[in-house]
């Protein structure tokens, strides 16, 4: 039985998306922009972890908690998260909620809801 405590609302839980170049990517990164709003998560800058910048990296070593929502099974996010050695406590990817992937960058609000669902179920909101 998993006995993971509720962590919303806590002030270290962070979440880093994909932004790829595809209808999926979109929806991780406008997913993550929900998870923000709501407080849910603060949206963290998966670009400066990338880019090996010391203070970003640090800072995400220093979360809580990590999630990264990948768009699809690349699962670029929680790749380059690792890469810095960070590893996200939650990984979330797109695709395996059914939403299949496009090159189309149209969005459906109802599959970003989706998505903002799923990592609010793993935080046991």
């Amino acid at each position: 039985m998993d006995e993971r405590k509720c962590m919303c609302g806590s002030s270290d839980v962070r979440v880093v998306a994909c932004s790829g170049a595809s209808n999926v990517g979109q929806i991780a990164n406008n997913a993550a922009i929900e998870l923000a709003r709501e407080k849910v998560a603060g949206f963290f800058c998966l670009a400066g972890v990338g880019a090996h910048i010391k203070g970003m990296v640090k800072s995400g070593k220093e979360a809580d908690l990590m999630i990264s929502i990948d768009g699809c099974p690349v699962q670029c996010a929680a790749k380059t998260l690792q890469h810095a050695e960070i590893e996200p406590a939650i990984q979330i990817i797109v695709t395996d909620l059914g939403i299949e992937k496009s090159h189309e960058m149209a969005l459906n609000e109802g599959d970003c809801e989706r998505v903002v669902k799923k990592v609010k179920e793993e935080l046991s909101c």
